[in-house]
């Protein structure tokens, strides 16, 4: 008994001395183990920048790429809410697969709307070396306000080259090979698709392949892939019946956008609120996110102009020139190297200028209107006599924008519908003041109204005969008939009163005693 009492099993004394000679590799054991599940479960990040537009603008924005997700996920849950009661605004939304059972990615939203330099110390930290691979940025422009379109385009820019001139030289390095990498997306014959996956058409090691950069693309390369997302297409509706537009009026706004961003390499879209848009496929390819199961081709568009997509490292000076009309791509393109190159804040050259130098009043240096693509673009949105557009010219001196904001048709109803109910309201008390206002009023006299009309004439038989005076004197004529008239009823009823005053019988009596005492006589 005492034997067993004091038995250890040796099983479990084994293992002790295993964990105690091994400790270090259980723990190492424990902790591989860890980690592959804590990365099996962690999503991929992706991060936007997206600059320019209002908090509505944006938020749009975000629901046009989420709310095909949102829509098809069963849990109908609600979009995360965008903070931009700050400088810089925060949003999220996951990616799921065609399935809705798998997350293929989460995308981070830094939102900017105001585009200032202060702020570029508050974006670089977000490009690091680990994150640059994995962040496109975004501009959004609203049709609105066509006429400024080109000059929020270099603010951004040189908003963008404020934030580069804080990195380090590691992430600097990362730029230019991220730039490297996206001059071959997409390209014919290149090595990689524009969601950065494998191409299946097959070329060779060396990039042989690879067509070459056509004139002025990539010429400005920034960093990171730009997309340009013009809002609202459906206004371009309204400024043609309203405003007059025409079909090469969109062409040269669509001419002078696909020039200056394909010196950028950049993508550029319309978007609708009354038709869906290739906008989340654009997006989620510059990202590298694809689907597991079904994969939507990006697919070109600069026949419809309200669905314009520009895919990257398709564009080329030749089909901007296929859309016709007096524009140079080249004076363009040049010109807008330019502006992107003056200081973040400083004002292109005005029209005044250019009149200065010609006249040779610029005292400070010749300026010459090719050195401003912008100030070319406004230039052409202010003459009416060159097929530009001519409304936006009243907009830009007024501050105003282009298109009128409508109210909505319940809202405008509802509001109408309160005001009515509130005349009702006052209604009696309206009709009561007014009636004592006007009993309180004296009648007008017929001679104040006759001297406010004059004298009345009209031709009788070739006799010009005065109204009043024959009036006049047929009044005369007929008073002494009037008085006549007058007299015999007055007669009447004098002997009517007598009448009424004696009684016939004490009359028949009275005549009736006189006979008798003349017979008796």
């Amino acid at each position: 008994m005492t034997a067993n009492a004091n038995r250890v099993s040796t099983y479990t004394a084994g293992s002790g001395e295993a964990d105690a000679r091994n400790g270090d590799q259980k723990k190492n054991l424990w902790k591989s183990m860890l980690e592959s599940v804590a990365s099996g479960k962690r999503l991929p990040e992706k991060n936007i920048l997206v600059l320019g537009g209002t908090a509505e603008s944006q938020r749009d924005f975000l629901e046009s790429l989420s709310s095909s997700e949102l829509r098809r996920n069963n849990d109908r849950q609600k979009a995360p809410p965008i903070a931009t009661n700050f400088a810089l605004g925060y949003a999220y939304y996951d990616v799921l697969d065609a399935d809705q059972d798998d997350t293929l990615a989460r995308v981070s939203l830094y939102l900017l709307t105001q585009p200032s330099g202060e702020f570029a110390s508050l974006v670089a930290p977000l490009l690091t070396p680990e994150t640059i691979p994995h962040t496109a940025v975004v501009i959004l422009l609203d049709w609105m306000e066509p006429h400024l379109w080109l000059r929020q385009l270099c603010s951004w820019i040189q908003v963008l080259e404020e934030v580069m001139g804080h990195m380090n030289d590691d992430e600097r390095e990362q730029l230019e090979e991220v730039m490297a990498s996206w001059k071959e997306r997409g390209r014919g014959g290149a090595s990689t698709n524009l969601d950065g996956t494998p191409s299946t058409t097959g070329t060779t090691s060396d990039g042989d392949g690879l067509l070459p950069l056509g004139p002025g693309e990539w010429s400005e390369p920034l960093g990171l892939p730009l997309c340009v997302v013009c809002q609202n297409a459906q206004r371009m509706e309204s400024l043609e019946k309203n405003n007059h537009w025409k079909e090469p009026d969109f062409d040269t706004v669509l001419q002078y956008l696909r020039t200056v961003l394909l010196r950028h390499g950049a993508s550029l879209i319309y978007t609708s609120q009354n038709a869906p848009s290739q906008l989340p496929s654009l997006m989620h390819s510059t990202l590298g996110i694809t689907s597991l199961l079904k994969r939507q081709p990006l697919k070109h568009n600069v026949i419809d102009r309200d669905r314009i997509v520009v895919p990257p490292n398709w564009d080329s000076w030749g089909k901007i020139r296929v859309l016709g009309g007096s524009f140079d791509t080249e004076v363009v393109s040049r010109a807008w190297s330019e502006d992107i190159k003056a200081p973040l804040g400083s004002e292109p050259f005005t029209m005044e200028d250019f009149e200065k130098a010609r006249n040779g009043e610029d005292e400070e240096g010749h300026v010459d209107q090719d050195d401003s693509a912008i100030t070319r673009y406004e230039d052409w949105c202010r003459e009416p006599n060159t097929g530009g557009l001519a409304v936006v010219e009243s907009a830009m001196k007024e501050g105003m924008a282009v298109g009128v904001e409508s109210d909505d048709t319940q809202d405008f109803l509802e509001r109408q519908l309160k005001i009515l109910e509130a005349f009702k309201s006052k209604a009696p008390e309206l009709s009561e003041s007014t009636a004592s206002h006007t009993s309180r009023q004296d009648k007008p006299k017929d001679s104040d109204i006759s001297e406010h009309i004059g004298p009345v004439q009209f031709n009788m038989g070739g006799i010009q005969v005065d109204a009043d005076d024959m009036l006049q004197r047929i009044k005369d004529r007929n008073a002494p008939l009037a008085a006549s008239e007058t007299t015999i009823p007055e007669a009447e009823a004098t002997a009517g009163n007598m009448a009424k005053e004696y009684d016939t019988d004490q009359l028949q009596n009275f005549f009736s005693g006189l006979m008798r005492g003349k017979g008796g006589s």
